[in-house]
């Protein structure tokens, strides 16, 4: 069922991180035990493509606790290999068993690789991020045969609402629409995630630093919020007047790319969109400037336009580059322009508690669009208020907020 053979050490050491994150994760343990009563997903295939790492692992034990045939990959660079191997492991021995392709080095054509065979299985159910399923059924004409599914991030439901607008005869639901994801998630477990992950890779301390965040949508206002809290010295690049302005109301300073590239030691993006840090912008910046993207997709810094204007580069330590400018100066990439929080060195990504929200909005959506896909409209739609009220409900509860 699987391209590689299931290594023992590797499964066991995953198996050891789920199951210290499976405990923390009170909301998916409520549901599957629910599910497996209920078991709403028998003789659905769910094609997935997500991020594997230990949190996913409890995610897609809920959905196979609940009936769900399992057939996936993970996104470009995210994927833990020790993860892969307990769920090939234990899904094996419990007689159901997934289909996991990739690994944390596959490159970008290997990633696409692993899509095209995703696909392949046929699922009649999407769960989806960044909407490479969604693009890969619609190039297919096979969208007759998908029942419906979710979309995890604002960079996917970009992609619903643009490109894939009309296209997609079948609702998926974009749990990045969730205010409540917004408000757990996305502000406060990316920008706790964003600051842990750049302290832990480059051991640079924050208080006095200056960062400049790139976008403040729910994202990027969670890392310039953590950044100040630790002392950091921040500024906002942000092309929506709206959100500038509420940026500045927020205390920050706010101006382009090129205003604020001379000033700060640390560029973070967070916006969704393609080439928003140019090399234009970089080879303003300082001698020893670090780049970092915290989008879904590696093209927010524009990493191949600066390769090709680099004098030079080399891997200082995992997940660091140095890269040589025509102008005698040098700048820092982080995980090569990956989703440094979780492609980066040692990858935590978002707290337990945030994921165990935000994959309860998936399952609880997975589950409305098996049991009654009916009352769904097609393409790209917001959760149910119903859903999100409910979880919202049992995170309150989990919290013990009232005490």
């Amino acid at each position: 069922m699987t391209d590689l053979a299931i290594s023992a050490d590797l499964a066991a050491a995953g198996a050891a991180r789920v199951e210290w994150i499976r405990s923390r994760m009170p909301l998916l343990a409520a549901a599957r035990e629910e599910l497996a009563r209920t078991r709403p997903f028998a003789g659905h295939r769910i094609g997935m493509s997500l991020h594997i790492e230990p949190k996913t692992a409890v995610l897609l034990e809920t959905l196979a606790a609940g009936g769900a045939e399992i057939v996936g990959t993970g996104n470009h660079g995210s994927t833990q290999d020790d993860v892969v191997e307990f769920l090939r492991a234990s899904s094996a021995e419990a007689g159901q068993p997934m289909t996991l392709f990739g690994r944390r080095d596959d490159t970008l054509d290997e990633h696409h690789a692993n899509i095209a065979r995703v696909l392949d299985a046929e699922p009649d159910m999407l769960l989806d991020n960044g909407g490479d399923l969604a693009a890969g059924v619609v190039a297919r004409g096979a969208t007759a045969s998908i029942l419906g599914g979710t979309e995890e991030t604002t960079s996917g439901g970009d992609r619903l609402r643009g490109g894939l607008a009309g296209a997609v005869p079948f609702p998926m639901i974009v749990i990045n629409d969730s205010l409540l994801k917004a408000i757990g998630e996305n502000k406060h477990a990316v920008g706790q995630s964003v600051v842990e992950s750049f302290m832990r890779i480059t051991n640079l301390m924050v208080p006095g630093r200056r960062f400049v965040v790139f976008g403040y949508g729910w994202c990027g206002r969670g890392v310039a919020h953590y950044l100040r809290a630790l002392g950091g010295k921040v500024a906002v690049v942000e092309i929506d007047e709206l959100k500038a302005f509420e940026a500045a109301l927020d205390g920050f300073r706010v101006s382009t790319a090129l205003d604020l590239a001379p000033w700060g030691d640390v560029f973070i993006t967070a916006t969704g969109h393609a080439d928003v840090l140019t090399v234009d912008a970089i080879e303003l910046m300082h001698d020893g400037a670090v780049l970092a993207n915290c989008g879904h997709f590696p093209w927010e810094i524009d990493v191949a336009g600066l390769r090709a204007a680099a004098t030079g580069s080399r891997e200082i330590v995992d997940a660091v580059e140095r890269i040589d400018l025509p102008n005698g100066r040098h700048v820092v990439l982080l995980a090569g322009g990956r989703m440094f929080n979780l492609a980066g060195r040692e990858p935590k990504g978002n707290s337990l508690e945030s994921m165990d929200l935000g994959f309860l909005l998936q399952t609880l959506s997975l589950e409305r669009v098996a049991t009654d896909a009916e009352s769904l409209v097609p393409g790209a739609q917001p959760v149910p208020d119903d859903i999100d009220r409910t979880i919202a409900r049992r995170m309150l509860a989990a919290m013990n907020a009232a005490e």
